[in-house]
């Protein structure tokens, strides 16, 4: 995955947090915006964590009802320079925030607005973002560990060099969870199907080959980008930043 790959990092963040429409352009110069847009049919709560050499993670992220979105802009240009981390959705959530908030996707500690430990598997939203990298910011989606939902990321105002093949769009919009291989299921308490966990992330699986086989544009073991020909990650140098969308799930 990118964050195997291309992540070192570290940085004390700062959120710029709006409900808004998509594509909301960077509010300084060099940093980028994520937008996330929730189509799920459901409500999320969105989490976020870093590689281990980022001192702060995000704070105050939202919770969004279908068809809601929200900006969140990247300091990058800040002190170190940089910013490497995951995106992902928690559903399922229940509980009062700081107490026994608790998620059955993507359980990421007791907080409604951000995360205290490592996420359960879910889809995840990976990006470097590194002002010392010319081709960067880099970006993948990436089911290495589950699919709950359906992601893509889309570049934002990018300007793209005729015959390049950057600032494509990473992952698909289908709903991958009717394909799972039947050991690799989890259901909620009501007997939903709501996850595809892998059961090796590090080794080619029916899973992986399920995965690969419906949504090419996403990573579905740890090393696929070895594999020739694979489109697992993605580079885009002129844009603003990205889109985030969810797609309808179960």
């Amino acid at each position: 995955m990118l964050s195997r790959r291309f992540f070192a990092i570290a940085a004390a963040i700062v959120v710029a947090l709006t409900v808004s429409s998509p594509a909301a352009p960077a509010t300084a110069a060099g940093n980028h915006t994520v937008t996330f847009v929730n189509r799920s049919g459901q409500t999320l709560w969105l989490g976020s964590t870093v590689n281990a050499d980022q001192s702060v993670n995000f704070a105050n992220l939202p919770t969004l009802a279908n068809g809601q979105s929200a900006t969140v802009t990247i300091p990058e240009t800040s002190a170190p320079g940089h910013w490497r981390g995951k995106f992902f959705a928690r559903q399922g959530c229940t509980g009062t925030s700081g107490q026994n908030f608790h998620c059955v996707v993507g359980d990421c500690g007791v907080y409604a607005d951000h995360c205290a430990t490592g996420e359960q598997p879910a889809s995840l939203a990976e990006f470097n973002f590194d002002t010392a990298d010319g081709l960067a910011p880099w970006y993948d989606v990436s089911y290495v560990n589950a699919f709950s939902l359906p992601i893509t990321i889309e570049p934002v105002n990018a300007t793209v060099p005729p015959g390049s093949a950057s600032c494509g769009t990473a992952g698909c919009p289908e709903n991958l969870l009717p394909y799972c291989p039947a050991g690799d299921r989890q259901y909620s308490p009501g007997g939903t199907l709501v996850n595809c966990v892998n059961p090796d992330r590090d080794a080619p699986t029916s899973y992986s080959d399920t995965i690969k086989s419906h949504c090419p544009k996403a990573y579905a073991w740890s090393t696929q980008d070895t594999e020739p020909g694979n489109q697992t990650v993605y580079q885009c140098a002129s844009c603003t930043g990205f889109t985030i969308t969810f797609h309808g799930g179960s």
